[in-house]
């Protein structure tokens, strides 16, 4: 799947009338950001979500209370003529859950803090036996909830986040895509102990590489144990605009491209119906490529990334510390050739002394290009390998998901000495702060700023659009810095945890700040937080003031 595009063959879940997985379309989805004791105001973001073409929405359920106002969320939206599937969230309040599956169509799970207590960020150790006790009160909750979820036809969605494993699982396995494949596993196995299927699995990370290498995992695992649920895609805490984005779509496009994913969510800071669009145009690229024409399957892979096995030619490969973005970093070489993808790689073999830039016209480009590089390899070629793609859409946000699916994939995927874009509708400098986005989001060359943002949600306590902009034209020009700005502590402190600070929401109009994934200042009224944020990073000398460019 590497090269030849097709959907991964998963399970059927049923979602009241809407089907995930098997042959079904991949569904899109987002999240309320309402109260969910808020009837008219739920119902009305619903509406708006579902208009721009959701197939399920998902409502924050906290509580009990929260949880069965869902049937009255529902009957509103039904009464408007809208039947999308509702999903109840549900985080640390297993009575909330119980109350959600008589409820709703779906409840999501986290097996992070379902039973487990909330992650504590202190060092534990589990005996054997301790350990499998622990597994014990996991199978005392979760079989009664499942026996409510198939007395009301209620699908699960068992769903982890990188942020909110629990100290049993990092005892054992520690902040690892292992210990995130486990959380889940650990379900896995119990529901299929009780005889229940009707489940599908995200397991989601702000950072892009790790939510890939996961998904990977967990796909191999279900595969070695004969599983095939359903998966949902999203990268969390992806952020706004341009950089939210590219993240999510080098992150969902990477796996879309390999055939994992039946479900997705492009998360971002933002009002949720902005996410549908967005999700739509990234699946309809990526899934275009179905019954393209065969592409050949290298005999042999490299068995680490191509790139490191280039030459050193007019500064591209070699010794190169990143790919580089042409255009930006340095012009096109004068002696570079360009080879189409679906050329005969062994006619360029022997020819390293000049730096090839490769193209493809295929349907499915990523994977033409990723076989001619291996195949090229094989055959002994080491030129440095100059990857361009050529986009002559007229919308700039089109562009910016597609470069990010394509490039995205075969970074992660460990191809590629230097980027180039062809984009007539965009400027040199959006080209060049596009590819510098997406090799941040590969976490392979960091430019500028990054923002660990989640979308907000019901839990969310302050405005967290507002608080992320003012966070953004404060501090945007501290590159190379990583900064969280977290709706709540469901996920913040975790989903931070390779920030170098947070700005968390801790109650109504209250903010808590974070270096690393140590509290540094609790509960500050928002309007002192921003000062507050800027003077910790000063105090930990992490602060430059910005350069002044006017005259």
């Amino acid at each position: 799947m590497k090269f030849n595009y097709h959907r991964r063959s998963s399970a059927v879940v049923a979602v009241g009338n809407t089907i995930i997985g098997g042959e079904s379309p991949i569904r899109v989805q987002s999240m309320t950001n309402t109260n969910t004791l808020d009837t008219p105001g739920s119902v009305a973001q619903i509406l708006r979500i579902a208009d721009k073409g959701a197939d399920l929405v998902r409502l924050t359920t906290q509580g009990t209370p929260e949880a069965e106002n869902m049937r009255n969320i529902e009957e509103g939206i039904h009464a408007e003529g809208c039947n999308v599937p509702l999903v109840a969230d549900v985080h640390f309040n297993p009575k909330a859950a119980f109350a959600a599956a008589a409820t709703c169509e779906k409840v999501r799970i986290n097996p992070g803090n379902f039973v487990d207590a909330a992650r504590t960020f202190r060092r534990l150790e589990f005996t054997d036996a301790e350990y499998a006790e622990e597994i014990e009160r996991i199978r005392g909750a979760f079989i009664p909830f499942l026996e409510i979820c198939k007395a009301n036809s209620t699908a699960v969605r068992l769903g982890v986040n990188h942020g909110s494993l629990s100290d049993r699982i990092m005892s054992r396995y520690g902040d690892t895509p292992a210990g995130m494949v486990e959380s889940v596993m650990e379900y896995l196995r119990i529901a299929r102990e009780a005889d229940f299927s009707n489940i599908v699995i995200s397991i989601k990370a702000s950072n892009v590489v790790v939510m890939v290498a996961t998904v990977r995992l967990l796909v191999s695992e279900m595969e070695r144990e004969g599983m095939n649920f359903p998966i949902h895609l999203g990268v969390t805490e992806a952020g706004d605009g341009e950089d939210g984005r590219v993240k999510s779509a080098v992150g969902i496009g990477t796996l879309l491209a390999e055939g994992t994913g039946d479900t997705i969510r492009v998360s971002l800071s933002e009002d949720p119906e902005n996410e549908i669009p967005v999700a739509i145009a990234l699946r309809d690229y990526i899934t275009s490529r179905a019954g393209h024409a065969p592409i050949p399957r290298p005999a042999e892979i490299a068995d680490f990334p191509a790139r490191k096995l280039a030459c050193d030619v007019a500064g591209i490969g070699g010794s190169a510390q990143w790919p580089l973005v042409i255009g930006h970093d340095l012009p096109i070489p004068d002696a570079a050739i360009t080879v189409d993808a679906s050329s005969d790689p062994g006619q360029m073999t022997g020819k390293d002394s000049v730096p090839i830039i490769l193209t493809s016209g295929h349907q499915n480009p990523v994977g033409e290009m990723q076989s001619w590089i291996e195949r090229y390899i094989a055959q002994g070629g080491r030129a440095p390998i100059i990857l361009k793609m050529r986009y002559p859409d007229e919308d700039k946000d089109i562009i910016r998901l597609k470069a990010s699916a394509d490039l995205g994939a075969m970074l992660l995927n460990g191809y590629g000495n230097a980027l180039l874009l062809d984009a007539p509708v965009l400027t040199a400098e959006e080209q060049s702060s596009l590819l510098l986005s997406i090799l941040q989001a590969a976490r392979l060359r960091f430019s500028k700023t990054e923002y660990i943002a989640c979308p907000s949600c019901g839990r969310t306590l302050f405005d967290l659009q507002s608080a992320l902009a003012k966070v953004k034209e404060a501090t945007s020009h501290l590159t190379g810095l990583k900064i969280g700005v977290m709706g709540c502590i469901v996920n913040g402190p975790g989903e931070m945890a390779d920030a170098d600070y947070g700005y968390v929401g801790a109650g109504p109009g209250r903010v808590s700040l974070y270096k690393g994934k140590e509290l540094k200042l609790k509960n500050l009224p928002t309007d002192e937080a921003l000062p507050a944020l800027i003077n910790l990073i000063k105090e930990n000398g992490d602060w430059q003031d910005a350069l002044n460019t006017t005259n």
